[in-house]
């Protein structure tokens, strides 16, 4: 059973300017609330209390404004970079630093909303020699040439015989090996790793047709809040209305 997660929140959000010149990108509000809260709260009705957070950008307002995370009923870690060290160097900084432990954690991305139930995740179990199952989503419009392909329930890079590619929804279980071989402070992203453990058949994926967006651009803010005013919040567990008991 899983029970850390880290929530990578560590970007500058420059698609996002002017609005991320003051407020962080993972505290733009959406849906009425911080859309890091929603992981949050998505995450601790899923029985997930360690939370890791990296930060690094106008990281004092962040820290402040969420705290130890008590006020959602977590415990928040804050694992603080001086300068971004991008996905893979984040995950390294945390693991060394202590503020995540080395055991498998659910990787969250804070600049995403989907409706996809975390739960389904703190029971997955990583095999032997794999470094990480990745969530994956059909490609929308901005990135329609995707990520990834699946093949047998691995993730590749190409795929096989015309098959399709998808996109990475920035969700997923990663092993602590998964950073091995990084320094201290040294800024990795974490797409070429995952290449390479792919060659080697160390990485699974899987398909969702929740709903899901990358909050990246003002369009899609504007698109994301229209929908929940619309449409409501359908039941989501990281809801403003749902407990935090």
């Amino acid at each position: 059973m899983i029970t850390q997660a880290m929530i990578l929140a560590a970007g500058r959000g420059t698609r996002l300017q002017p609005l991320t010149l003051e407020t962080p990108k993972p505290l733009v509000e959406v849906g009425g609330q911080p859309l890091i809260v929603w992981h949050i709260k998505a995450l601790k009705a899923a029985g997930i209390s360690n939370i890791t957070i990296n930060v690094s950008w106008l990281a004092d307002k962040l820290m402040a404004q969420l705290g130890d995370g008590s006020e959602f009923g977590v415990n928040l870690k804050w694992s603080v970079e001086q300068e971004p060290l991008e996905t893979a160097g984040g995950i390294f900084n945390a693991l060394e630093t202590g503020q995540l432990k080395h055991e498998p954690f659910i990787l969250v991305n804070s600049d995403i909303w989907t409706s996809y139930d975390l739960t389904q995740l703190v029971d997955y179990e990583l095999g032997p020699d794999q470094l990480a199952h990745l969530i994956m989503i059909d490609n929308p419009q901005h990135n329609d040439g995707g990520d990834f392909a699946i093949n047998n329930g691995l993730a590749a890079t190409q795929a096989i015989a015309g098959g399709d590619k998808y996109t990475f929804a920035g969700i997923s279980v990663m092993s602590p090996r998964i950073a091995e071989g990084l320094v201290q402070g040294q800024s990795a992203p974490l797409a070429p790793i995952l290449k390479k453990a792919m060659i080697k058949f160390q990485v699974t994926a899987s398909v969702i047709t929740d709903n899901w967006i990358d909050v990246g651009t003002p369009e899609r803010l504007q698109q994301i809040n229209e929908y929940l005013a619309q449409k409501g919040t359908g039941g989501h567990l990281g809801a403003p209305s749902a407990g935090l008991s």
